[in-house]
């Protein structure tokens, strides 16, 4: 045999002896595992004999350590296989099974003796694999990470669904391209934001979500995002080749571990249709079971707020004018109201009456608080004590008054971006919260972060976001945060997490406003790491009618509005318009009053990402079932079977839908409503305007 080819017959031995493959439960995925020349580890993974991801590597590189990337010898190979069914607190269905084939790779680097484990779960949707480092030498303790390494090495030149990478925002409006042309859109699409830090002309934020050629679906993601920095990944757009980008700390450092310890997982879930993507919990599955013994407490919610008006314009969060302040008046009883103010006892009253009259369980108050007059933009590390409110909202009063009306009210803490602020007032915010009866919190981090040069999603704060909702559990506080880190399925762990905002919500709306295709994607991104308060029910579209200053208008029918409580979901849902704006409309307005936010099981009747999706859920404890459905902005015909409904029982709909003339631009608000009885064998083609959408509630007799 020739000297060459001999060599070359031997590695391909070793290359093979060193190959490791398992398969998911049902066989349509298979995973290979390797270490290339020089002990490289390596993966690749297919979906029904396609290449997902092609042989792509892993590892980290470490601050001041030999890089564990290299120079592996495979130690042992441990495979198990696991299967159970769960019942989560709340959720989407009201229970899920967690079945997993796994491999947990023990690889020894040569020239350290530094042991490192990789664990592969791969599931019938999906993959999901983590790095872990046990404790076994006294000289490998602690260790910094400088990047990690794993790669994603895709097939093609995929179509992609895409926000710009960030350390600091995920308010961006999703950009849908080929994976080759997101270095030329990439300029265009980092707009303004309160506080942003981009890093590549190639970079983008996850959940990622992608479709090949041959018509798969992709998504990656990490789940259980615990102690360490959040995931970006960075494009080789020369080789279509993802690698991990991970948050810095203020150093530069991307993470600083004690052993034993892991990473969080990296997910890639694939199918050859789009329903599946939504219906995954494989992000939920990779994250632990809930740590609370006691979880009575917990409870969904759908609420109103004293919020909108202030995002448009209409009023403020603060009391005063900022000349007050700026003239070194500090006792706000001294101030003079600047007659704008939304947070009053006489306007919160208002909505606690009409969250009363209308079947609403709490009232969000923001602006109640001391310091709104002096923060933003100025970076200041105390502007807010979380307890003290302004001189015209009476705490005490309204409490008695909510509770009077069985409502509850819903704290507001901003915490201006200054975490060591919130968690030194944090205790006795959470105590002034139960002795006044609030046991939910929207929390907020407009601005840059501080300490200084520390980033919303570096590891320090990701830590900060975690203990917070764990502190808060120790008062039985349920907590919504809003420019938070993005969520990697942690509320199956910690189920007082009800919601996150994480995104571009319908805030901007009234700041420019959201593509109207932005809805029909948000599912397949943002909303696969857990519920995301987008605050929907948007009657009144043309901001002006609110605000004559404001000329923005929402990009959407008031049919979607309403289906946006079944399609975007979350535990915690806002009926964000003004009441008056309900009142204007009363019989589509009943569709909110009546939609569930709980559900004992989820269907998907329609997907494709940035096109439209339509879902059915089945509402706790009951035989209904509520319909919505979200679409671009492109007329299209909808046509689902109702073949979900039991069979051979009657069910009474209501189907609130895009009127003939509907447009989300020329006429937003026209809609009709229509009653019919349905069963299983039922067929139903509804037309969706541009923008627009439709809701259907179906009531069993």
């Amino acid at each position: 045999m020739h000297k060459l080819t001999f060599s070359l017959f031997m590695l391909c031995c070793i290359a093979t002896a060193n190959a490791q493959k398992i398969q998911s439960p049902d066989k349509s995925f298979d995973l290979d595992f390797s270490l290339q020349s020089g002990g490289v580890p390596t993966y690749s993974l297919e979906y029904k004999g396609q290449a997902v991801i092609k042989p792509s590597h892993l590892g980290l590189q470490l601050v001041n350590d030999t890089d564990l990337n290299k120079d592996f010898t495979i130690e042992k190979i441990d495979t198990s296989s696991f299967d159970e069914t769960w019942k989560p607190v709340w959720g989407e269905v009201s229970q899920i099974r967690n079945h997993y084939k796994e491999m947990a790779v023990t690889l020894l680097q040569n020239s350290t003796k530094h042991e490192m484990v990789i664990r592969f779960r791969l599931f019938n949707d999906g993959l999901g694999f983590r790095y872990e480092f046990p404790f076994t030498k006294k000289d490998f303790i602690y260790f910094t990470i400088k990047e990690e390494n794993t790669q994603f090495a895709m097939a093609g030149d995929h179509k992609a669904f895409w926000l710009p990478g960030d350390f600091d925002t995920e308010e961006y409006s999703t950009v849908t391209s080929k994976l080759s042309e997101i270095r030329g859109k990439m300029k265009d699409a980092v707009t303004p934001n309160a506080s942003q830090t981009t890093f590549s002309p190639t970079g983008v934020q996850t959940p990622l979500m992608m479709k090949s050629d041959k018509g798969l679906y992709i998504n990656i993601h990490e789940a259980a995002l615990i102690d360490y920095a959040a995931m970006n990944l960075n494009l080789d757009d020369q080789n279509m080749t993802f690698t991990t980008f991970l948050t810095p700390d203020a150093q530069g450092n991307k993470g600083h571990l004690q052993t034993p310890t892991q990473t969080p997982w990296r997910t890639v879930i694939v199918s050859d249709k789009a329903a599946d993507i939504l219906t995954s919990k494989l992000i939920y599955n990779l994250n632990e079971p809930t740590k609370y013994e006691d979880v009575s407490w917990i409870k969904p919610m759908k609420y109103v707020g004293v919020w909108w008006e202030m995002i448009t314009g209409k009023s403020t969060w603060a009391y005063a004018d900022t000349d007050n302040i700026h003239l070194g008046i500090t006792d706000y009883s001294k101030l003079k109201p600047n007659g704008k103010h939304g947070a009053t006892t006489t306007n919160v009253k208002k909505y606690i009456d009409f969250a009363a009259a209308n079947g609403f369980d709490a009232v969000l108050v923001e602006g109640w608080n001391v310091g709104w007059e002096d923060w933003f933009g100025h970076e200041k590390d105390y502007v807010f004590d979380f307890i003290t409110p302004y001189p015209d909202f009476d705490v005490k009063e309204l409490h008695r008054y909510a509770a009077s009306k069985g409502i509850k009210i819903i704290m507001h803490h901003e915490t201006s971006g200054s975490v060591r602020n919130y968690e030194r007032f944090m205790d006795t915010a959470y105590r002034f919260m139960v002795d006044n009866g609030y046991n939910a919190v929207k929390s907020g981090y407009v601005g840059n972060i501080l300490p200084r040069g520390e980033h919303h999603y570096g590891q320090w704060i990701d830590n900060h976001y975690l203990h917070a909702v764990k502190k808060a559990s120790e008062y039985k506080i349920m907590v919504d945060a809003h420019e938070s880190v993005h969520m990697t399925g942690l509320s199956r762990t910690y189920p007082n997490l009800l919601a996150e905002e994480a995104a571009r919500g319908t805030e901007y709306e009234s700041f420019g406003g959201n593509n109207a295709d932005h809805t029909t994607i948000l599912p397949f991104t943002r909303l696969m790491g857990g519920p995301m308060d987008y605050t929907p029910g948007i009657f009144e579209t043309r901001i002006e009618k609110i605000n004559p200053e404001n000329h923005s208008f929402v990009h959407t029918t008031l049919a979607r509005q309403l289906a946006l409580y079944v399609t975007m979901y979350s535990p915690f849902q806002m009926a964000a318009d003004l009441p008056e704006n309900y009142m204007r409309f009363p019989d589509a307005f009943q569709f909110i009053k009546d939609v569930a936010v709980d559900w004992d099981d989820t269907k998907v009747l329609e997907a494709e990402p940035g096109d439209y999706i339509t879902y059915a859920r089945k509402a706790k404890g009951t035989n209904n079932w509520f319909v919505g459905r979200t679409n671009d902005e492109i007329s299209r015909v909808s046509d689902i079977s109702l073949d979900f409904l039991d069979k051979g029982k009657k069910y009474i709909a209501t189907i609130y839908q895009d009127g003939k003339d509907a447009d989300y631009e020329k006429n937003p608000q026209s809609y009709t409503i229509k009653k019919m009885n349905v069963t299983d064998k039922t067929k139903l083609k509804i037309i969706c305007a541009r923008g627009g959408g439709y809701a259907i509630s179906i009531i069993a007799q």
